[in-house]
């Protein structure tokens, strides 16, 4: 049972969108693409658990924090007798291992990912027993998803699976008894209680150098053409009604922006291309809360 499905995480959200109405620097391109590919490594392996079809409770993606100290767990399954603490690589390419320090085949190091697993576990533990979990076993495991990953000199003892490994793997997590019971149902339901919805740090921008309009939502291209009540994405064939276009943007623009209010007149400059305000006014009115009256008024999500 997913108690947290995998999502795309705030700050690849943000250098997608930043991407599609801004021209980005090499280095920021350089990181969407390393979220991007992250992401893509989290669903495959996301795949591969769902494929096991167990009564096990998985939570994606989580941020918690322990000891003053925050971090990350990519994907946490709760098992009947442990719990199952993944860090998910989707590398590409050949890298070795010379001392304690990973590089790769040109010579540029990277950042440890056994030490990253470590630490997480670390803190994972410190945080279960701040909670009374003093006795949780927890496995970890470095997973590498992307086929075309090799690694060098790699000791035998690391926690690390490596891509051809994946399907022995598998089959021994087949293995682990799947019941779980309603300890462990309050476990996971209090893990996810802890989770921090972190903003992350996203490359400067601001409102006025920011292309408006309505993106895509497949593709995120400006190339729509709107029909009636649909939007048509000329670059990829995708097809949205209007009205889902117009929340998707406002989410954006919010998501952007959390410090200006929500308007029609605010929304209907940021959907540049939609020509009827009213048009915009009655998506509002029929998905939000408005507050205050005339000119002065403005719309909140419902809580």
């Amino acid at each position: 049972m997913k108690i947290k499905a995998l999502v795309e995480s705030n700050e690849l959200k943000g250098y997608r969108m930043l991407n599609s109405r801004k021209v980005l620097t090499g280095e920021d391109k350089e990181q969407l693409n390393r979220l991007e590919k992250g992401y893509a490594g989290e669903v495959l392996f996301n795949e591969r658990v769902d494929g096991l079809l167990k009564e096990w409770l998985i939570l994606n993606d989580l941020q918690l924090e322990s000891n003053n100290s925050e971090f990350q767990i990519d994907s946490l399954v709760i098992c009947k007798n442990l719990l199952l603490l993944f860090e998910v690589k989707n590398y590409e390419g050949d890298y070795y291992i010379e001392g304690d320090k990973w590089n790769y085949i040109n010579g540029s190091s990277i950042q440890n990912p056994v030490h990253q697993l470590e630490r997480t576990e670390s803190l994972l533990r410190r945080l279960l027993q701040d909670q009374g979990h003093n006795n949780t076993p927890i496995e970890s495991s470095v997973v590498f998803v992307n086929p075309a990953f090799h690694l060098y000199n790699a000791p035998r003892n690391l926690p690390i699976i490596f891509p051809n490994q994946l399907n022995r793997f598998f089959e021994k997590l087949n293995k682990i008894p799947a019941k779980t019971n309603e300890y462990h149902m309050r476990l996971a339901k209090k893990l996810l209680s802890l989770h921090k919805n972190v903003m992350p740090e996203l490359p400067n921008y601001s409102y006025e150098e920011l292309r408006k309009g309505v993106v895509c939502a497949n593709c995120y291209s400006f190339n729509l053409d709107s029909k009636r009540l649909v939007f048509l994405c000329k670059n990829c064939g995708t097809i949205e009604n209007m009205t889902s276009a117009i929340l998707r943007s406002v989410d954006e623009f919010t998501f952007l922006f959390p410090e200006r209010k929500i308007t029609t007149r605010s929304i209907f400059e940021w959907c540049d291309g939609i020509k009827s305000k009213g048009t915009i006014r009655e998506v509002l009115l029929n998905n939000f809360i408005l507050k205050g009256k005339g000119k002065s008024s403005y719309f909140e999500k419902e809580q």
